[in-house]
């Protein structure tokens, strides 16, 4: 165990001496090519010390070593490289802190030799190497680039497709074993792109721009012969238009096995311009107008300047407008360049001759108008078989406008049944006679229209009723559609020609002019119909003498005085005329004064009865009183409304709103008119009491947690009345803000039969209600909050029993508010917080008066080792 514990440090303390500063340069030998740039990195690692190391850097030719250059030393250079250092032809140039190169522009024969990069000592300790060096040879050069031919002045111009070759010669006579690599580049722009290169390694490699061309063959590097390299483009494209040179660079193996580039030389082979194709096509006809049904012939004409093996392809395009593009436009046509025509029916594509397209469109139509323009594209064969399309142009426009036949047709509209009642049925019929140049390609479908008749000058509008599309699909209009679906308007095509409209059962309001629009649709290539002639009928008149309704309504009032508590009385009576068998349905309303606040708006319907007698309350909301109010028919024409147990609350103007109802169609009920009775006045008379109430507290401001008195109390005036013959409604309000500018918020209310509802609240303090006298009412807020601040009132409905025992709810009275403001108690609301942490501070320090008493008492305990006395006894003098 002892020994396992001694070898560690052991351990560290080798690899304490391991680590130092390494400097390193490339491994001997470097070769480099005489008169090339010669670069030879120096750096250092794992040192101490600033992090920029300074170099300085010496050389030896088997002999001393002679000082070249230095970082940080201007005086470290020696006589015999004054020159060449000065002169910049050698220099050190820093690439980061701890890295230099030592740049020699034109190496010659006499810098062969060993080079040796030294780092000047920054470390605290003396450890690594602080010196490398690295053996130079310098070789001739023997590097020789030439073209194939001298390049000349005139450029080599070639038409796009053809085929080119350039030959460049490289060779080296190295006394290393070198290997050269060759690329081919390309000069269209600013800067050189290389194209294909054969590397040193024996590899094609193809620029990203050139890769796809390379693989599909198109572009190819052979050898030929010696030393011959040779680029073919088999396919010549804009883009290889420029000035074309060999770069051949000379690489050598390194002692680290990596391939290094010595030198780099280049020659331009030759300039070649790229001449595009021309190419024009023309339609041989201009604008021109041919007949419907008749054939439409077109000829496009291309001419090219192109020789040699070529093929054309040639593609017709229609478009209706002149502003579409290419990609808009309908193709109608094309033929490749294999001679393949696109198959169409009525459409046909004939090659007249190498450079004449045919086009011939049989039995056009008025949707055929439009331009018409042809696309034509010359393609090349490439060496692989396929084919490019070297240039490709389109024609000018040329419009072409059908004229339609005229439709020669007319329509006769009859009335074969006519109404001469409401209810009666009503007939029309419209035809289409005296049809020319109608074929099977052309159908008809009408519309039915219907027009007022004014009395004015006012301006006419016409209703559509309903229309049929190009299928016979019926489309009905706003005005007719359900009675349509109810089967009282009936549209039906009897025959190809002739159309009927049918009203079961006609109304006043179907009194008017009708008239029909025949439409004639034509059939496209495409199987689509258009719309191409409409033909209006004549106006056929419905209509028959028929007298105004008159309607009466009469309100009359049963009992002309009564007290509240008793039933109120009104009998309606209705006459008519000119309406026959008619129904009627009443309705009751009620005109409040503005003084009622339960309904603001003035009216009140109250009770309906239907024609078909059947009753509906419609804004009766008292639910003490959901059977008090009844209408019933007692005649024919006479209905009587009662309403029981009439409160004060019930005072107002009644009428009766009558409607007369006849017959309709398909035992439907029609609205004849409606009538409007007298007004009946409901005023209750009366000398009873008058209430009063106000709000009242001893103390309207209260500190949190508080309690808040307010007493609601209520007074009478005129009448004293027993205790026991009346009743409040009493109901709280707050209003939370200084300005009555919110929303009241209910508190809790207090119905006459003491039953108490309080409201949802959200928050803590709470609320009670309660009675505390016939007349005084008590509202109070538990534990106040500064929530319940703000301006509260009470609300208070009296009911009063009257003599014959009949309660009667008497008018809402509310009181003025009275503000109450809640305050923070200061004191109380410190208390707690102030205990809590004199509490907390006690305990905290008690305990740590407890920790630091047993930190001493056993962690902190020294022991203290005396020094050994021995106790010997002192011998006496005589034994000594």
């Amino acid at each position: 165990m002892g020994h396992r514990v001694g070898s560690a440090p052991l351990l560290l303390l080798l690899l304490a001496f391991c680590k130092g500063r390494i400097v390193r340069v490339p491994k001997s030998p470097l070769i480099r090519v005489e008169g090339t740039e010669t670069v030879i990195p120096c750096n250092v690692t794992d040192y101490d010390g600033p992090s920029e190391q300074n170099f300085d850097w010496e050389f030896s030719q088997g002999t001393d070593f002679v000082r070249i250059v230095s970082t940080w030393d201007s005086s470290f250079t020696s006589q015999q490289y004054q020159k060449r250092v000065s002169s910049r032809e050698i220099v050190l140039r820093r690439s980061s802190n701890n890295a230099v190169e030592l740049l020699i522009r034109s190496i010659q024969p006499i810098d062969q030799g060993e080079y040796k990069c030294i780092t000047p000592s920054t470390d605290a300790t003396v450890q690594g190497n602080y010196d490398a060096t690295v053996q130079v040879k310098v070789i001739a050069d023997g590097l020789t680039v030439s073209g194939s031919k001298a390049r000349s002045s005139k450029p080599l111009k070639l038409s796009e497709g053809d085929s080119f070759e350039l030959r460049c010669s490289a060779s080296t006579t190295s006394s290393e074993h070198t290997h050269l690599q060759v690329t081919w580049e390309l000069k269209n722009g600013p800067a050189w792109q290389e194209i294909l290169s054969l590397t040193h390694e024996g590899k094609f490699q193809p620029s990203p721009e050139y890769e796809e061309r390379y693989l599909s063959g198109d572009v190819r590097l052979d050898t030929v012969a010696n030393d011959i390299y040779r680029l073919s483009v088999s396919q010549a494209l804009p883009l290889d238009e420029g000035l074309y040179r060999c770069l051949v660079s000379e690489w050598v193996k390194g002692a680290d096995s990596s391939w290094q580039k010595i030198q780099e030389k280049n020659v331009e082979v030759a300039s070649v311009v790229i001449q595009q194709t021309a190419l024009d096509v023309l339609i041989a006809t201009s604008n021109m107008s041919v007949t419907e049904r008749d054939s439409l012939d077109l000829t496009c004409n291309i001419t090219t300047d192109r020789s040699g093996i070529f093929q054309a392809q040639v593609t017709w395009y229609f478009s209706e407008s002149l502003d579409d593009t290419l990609s808009d436009a309908r193709v109608l046509l094309s033929v490749d360049r294999d001679s393949v025509v696109s198959n169409s029916p009525l459409i046909s594509l004939s090659h007249m001759d190498r450079n004449s397209y045919h086009l011939l469109v049989r039995d056009v139509g008025v949707e055929d108008s439009g331009y018409y323009f042809c696309q034509a594209s010359v393609w090349v064969p490439q060496h692989n078989g396929s084919w490019h399309k070297v240039v490709e142009k389109t024609s000018s426009p040329v419009s072409v406008v059908v004229t339609a036949l005229e439709l020669d047709y007319q329509i006769v509209l009859n009335a074969s049944k006519t109404p001469k009642f409401s209810d009666d049925p009503t007939e029309l019929e419209c035809r289409i006679v005296n049809a020319q140049n109608t074929e099977a390609n052309i159908r008809f479908t009408v519309s039915w229209y219907y027009r007022m008749r004014l009395r004015n000058d006012a301006v006419v509008t016409d209703e559509l009723l309903a229309t049929m599309d190009a299928d016979w699909t019926l489309l009905v209009g706003d005005k007719s559609r359900q009675r349509t679906q109810n089967g009282e308007i009936i549209f039906s095509k009897q025959a190809m020609g002739t159309f009927s409209l049918r009203i079961q059962w006609t109304s006043e309001a179907d009194r008017g002019d009708y008239y029909c629009v025949a439409s004639a649709w034509s059939r496209h290539h495409n199987n689509s119909w258009v719309k191409s002639k409409d033909v209006t009928s004549a106006l056929v008149s419905v209509f028959w003498a028929t007298q105004d309704y008159t309607l009466t309504v009469e309100a009359v009032k049963l009992k002309p005085f009564f007290m509240a508590g008793h039933t109120f009385e009104m009998i309606c009576k209705v006459s008519s005329q000119n309406i026959k068998t008619p129904r009627y349905s009443v309705l009751i309303t009620a005109e409040k004064p503005l003084t009622d606040q339960s309904n603001p708006n003035g009216t009140t319907r109250i009770i309906s009865l239907n024609q078909d007698s059947v009753v509906r309350l419609e804004d009766w909301t008292d639910q003490a009183r959901v059977d008090g109010v009844v209408l019933e028919k007692v005649q024919e024409n006479e209905f009587r409304y009662r309403m029981y147990q009439t409160q004060m609350s019930d005072a107002g103007l009644y009428r009766c709103v009558v409607t007369a109802w006849s017959p309709g169609g398909s035992g439907m009920w029609r609205e004849a008119v409606n009538g409007l009775s007298n007004p009946i006045q409901i005023d209750f008379q009366t000398s009873g009491p008058v209430f009063n109430v106000s709000v009242h507290s001893d103390n309207p401001t209260v500190y949190q947690g508080e309690l808040a008195d307010l007493l609601c109390i209520v007074t009478i005036d005129r009448v004293v009345l027993e205790p026991d013959d009346m009743s409040f409604d009493v109901s709280w309000f707050a209003v939370h803000s200084f300005a009555l500018d919110r929303a009241p918020v209910l508190l809790a209310s207090l119905d006459r039969k003491g039953i108490v509802t309080q409201a949802r609240r959200n928050w803590s303090s709470d609320v009670s209600l309660e009675r505390i006298s016939p007349m005084e009412f008590r509202l109070r807020v538990h534990g106040c909050e500064g929530q319940d601040f703000g301006n509260h009132y009470c609300s208070i409905t009296p009911w009063v029993r009257s003599a014959t025992g009949v309660w009667q709810r008497e008018p809402e009275i509310k009181s003025k508010p009275i503000f109450i403001s809640v305050k923070m108690d200061v004191l109380n609301a410190l208390k707690y917080p102030l205990l809590i942490g004199i509490g907390l501070a006690t305990i905290i320090g008690l305990l740590s008066c407890l920790i630091g008493y047993c930190s001493s008492r056993w962690c902190c305990k020294k022991e203290v080792q005396e020094t050994r006395r021995e106790r010997r006894r002192l011998m006496s003098m005589e034994m000594d």
